[in-house]
């Protein structure tokens, strides 16, 4: 019977977005690339192509900077993982931008908008009947 997931994946995942934010940090000489945060990594289940999720602190005129900087380190940063690691090969890079990051933001002020308009909506006396029957029970 065949495993739906690979477990082998999601680990190595990991200590690739381990290894490749210590190079970044470390090793790589780049000034373009040292404001750069790796978030997340997906890799492949035939472990050959890592798509690398990386944030910056960079605006859209440095961003663009910092990922031509990525491209150009790649190469590096890929021989450095293949020392690190004990794969058969090691996986092709692909950085992109990461935008979990402004869409979970986005949508927590959402929702704490939401609850404003909920709090100033409902009369005060509903919440006190709701925590006087909880008491009344204890």
């Amino acid at each position: 019977m065949a495993k739906a997931t690979y477990m082998r994946a999601t680990r190595v995942a990991d200590q690739i977005r381990m290894e490749v934010a210590d190079i970044l940090m470390r090793k790589a000489k780049d000034p373009r690339v040292s404001s750069v945060t790796v978030t997340d990594v997906e890799l492949t289940n035939d472990l050959r192509l890592a798509r690398i999720y990386v944030t910056t602190l960079q605006e859209d005129d440095g961003e663009a900077g910092v990922f031509a900087g990525l491209a150009k380190a790649s190469g590096f940063i890929r021989a450095e993982l293949g020392r690190r690691l004990s794969l058969r090969y090691t996986p092709e890079l692909v950085f992109e931008k990461d935008v979990s990051g402004p869409r979970g933001d986005r949508v927590l002020s959402l929702l704490e908008g939401l609850g404003e308009k909920g709090s100033n909506a409902q009369p005060g006396g509903n919440e006190s009947s709701v925590e006087g029957g909880r008491h009344a029970d204890d």
